[in-house]
């Protein structure tokens, strides 16, 4: 089964780098604010003011405040996106999703206090949590396609099995993230997904 066709990659513009450097300041100041004080008492003209900008620049990089948090879920989903295509091709679909998901674990364990205070935070806000579930919605769709290929139902879009695997594998994240959440990070995520997604064969 050959591997699914990825898009060519092309150099980042100036304007692109510049953007992402200051989407990325930005993005570290709110930060900062938003552990110290929490999320809702942080507003966008603090992250503004301290970021060195107006509120008008400051839209012209973010949308919300909450796309502050939420605008690098895109690209957490590529990187899941990049490392199922890279599994091998008879590998079992349900096996290859649960490995996808370890450049998210990897990152999570460079830095648990900073994934803690991150999963705290959408705990703690509701309005961020339905935001962060509907963003992942994105992983959703770009994920059933390489799902489908692997499935060998690429032919019939009416199949529902492609979608429901996905649906299922990001509940098993979501389920093991919230149960590290609740155990202050004592214990160990990737032990706890891989409980999670033993739980439909059990």
């Amino acid at each position: 089964m050959p591997p699914a066709t990825t898009p060519t990659n092309t150099p980042p513009t100036l304007r692109d780098r510049t953007n992402r450097a200051v989407r990325a300041e930005v993005s570290a100041v709110a930060m900062r604010l938003f552990l110290e004080q929490g999320f809702d008492k942080t507003t966008v003209d603090q992250i503004a003011a301290e970021a060195g900008l107006s509120r008008t620049s400051f839209f012209r990089y973010f949308a919300t405040k909450e796309d502050v948090i939420l605008g690098n879920l895109e690209e957490r989903g590529s990187e899941v996106l990049e490392a199922l295509v890279a599994r091998p091709a008879r590998e079992p679909v349900w096996q290859a999703l649960r490995n996808a998901f370890n450049p998210l674990l990897d990152d999570i364990a460079q830095a648990p206090e900073r994934g803690l205070s991150m999963a705290r935070m959408f705990d703690n806000t509701p309005s961020l949590r339905a935001r962060h579930l509907g963003r992942q919605l994105t992983w959703h769709d770009r994920l059933t396609p390489e799902i489908a290929r692997r499935l060998g139902v690429t032919d019939d879009p009416y199949d529902p099995r492609p979608r429901a695997v996905v649906a299922a594998a990001l509940a098993c994240l979501n389920a093991a993230v919230d149960v590290w959440t609740a155990a202050n990070g004592a214990v160990d995520l990737p032990t706890v997904l891989d409980r999670a997604m033993s739980a439909p064969n059990e």
